[in-house]
C-alpha cells in the first residue's frame, strides 16, 4: 500500500539525518495521500540506522492504524491536525535543530532581517502561544497542532510554511515530504543567520517590506522568474 509514498517519506526522515537537523530518534516526517486521507508517517522511537520503509506507519484522519506493525510517531496527532487545517500542504516535518528550537524556547518569532529569509518565507517565522494547562492535561499530542492553526488563522501557510510552536520547537510543511523537509533546512538556516544578526545588533529592524516583496514574489507566486522557465 502507498509504496511511492512511503519511499519518499522514508527517504525525507534519512535527510532529517543528512541536513543534521535531528540526534538519536528526535524528529519526523510525514506524507499524505489526499485522494485516500490516509498519512504516512515514522515510527515511534525508531533510530535512523535501523530504519527502512517497511518500518512505517498508515494511519486514516482519526489516527487509526491502517498498516504497520510498528505505533506511528507520537506527534502523529499534531501532523493529523495539521493535514485538516492546512487543506494545500502534503507533507509535514518535525525536526529538533538546534538554533530555531532556541527562539521557541526563548519565545520569539524569527525576524526576517534580509534576503535569504525573504527568499523562502514571507514575513517572520511566527510563534504560537503556550499550552495552556488545560490544553497539556488533555489532547496533550494533538493540541499542539491546534495552536498552530490558531496562529495562521490570519496567516497564509503556502507563504509561511513554518512555525515555532513556545516553548517545544519548529514544525514545517510542503507540497511533499522532501519539500517539508527543505523548508526545515532553511529554517534552520535562517534562524541561525538570525541570531548571529541579533548578537551583533539587538535592535536591529526587519527588512523592508518592498525588498521582501520583491524577493519573495521573484522566486514565489504566478509573476515568479528565479531559476529556469520552462519551454
Amino acid at each position: 500500500m502507498l509504496k511511492e509514498l512511503k519511499e519518499q517519506v522514508w527517504q525525507a526522515n534519512l535527510d532529517l539525518v543528512k541536513y543534521e537537523l535531528t540526534v538519536l530518534t528526535w524528529g519526523n516526517v510525514s506524507g499524505i495521500d489526499r485522494d485516500r486521507e490516509l498519512v504516512v508517517i515514522k515510527p515511534s522511537g525508531v533510530t535512523y540506522s535501523d530504519f527502512k520503509p517497511k518500518d512505517l506507519v498508515v494511519i486514516d484522519m482519526d489516527g487509526k492504524i491502517v498498516e504497520g506493525t510498528r505505533k506511528p510517531s507520537v506527534d502523529a496527532p499534531t501532523h493529523l491536525v495539521l493535514y485538516r487545517g492546512f487543506s494545500g500542504i502534503g507533507g509535514i516535518t518535525h525536526a529538533h535543530s538546534t538554533t530555531a528550537p532556541a527562539f521557541a524556547q526563548a519565545c520569539m518569532p524569527i525576524p526576517c532581517f534580509g534576503t535569504t529569509h525573504a527568499d523562502h518565507f514571507y514575513g517572520e517565522v511566527p510563534l504560537t502561544r503556550f499550552l495552556t494547562k488545560e490544553e497539556v492535561e488533555g489532547a496533550y499530542v494533538e493540541n499542539p497542532g491546534k495552536v498552530i492553526v490558531e496562529r495562521f488563522s490570519s496567516l497564509d501557510p503556502t507563504a509561511v510554511p513554518g512555525v515555532l510552536v513556545a516553548g517545544h520547537g519548529p514544525f514545517t510543511w510542503g507540497k511533499n515530504a522532501g519539500d517539508s523537509v527543505i523548508n526545515s533546512v532553511v529554517l534552520e538556516e535562517v534562524a541561525m543567520i538570525a541570531l548571529h544578526t541579533l548578537q551583533l545588533r539587538p535592535d536591529a529592524g526587519p527588512l523592508p517590506q518592498y525588498i521582501l516583496n520583491k524577493h519573495y514574489f521573484r522566486k514565489h507566486g504566478p509573476d515568479a522568474y528565479y531559476g529556469q522557465q520552462n519551454g
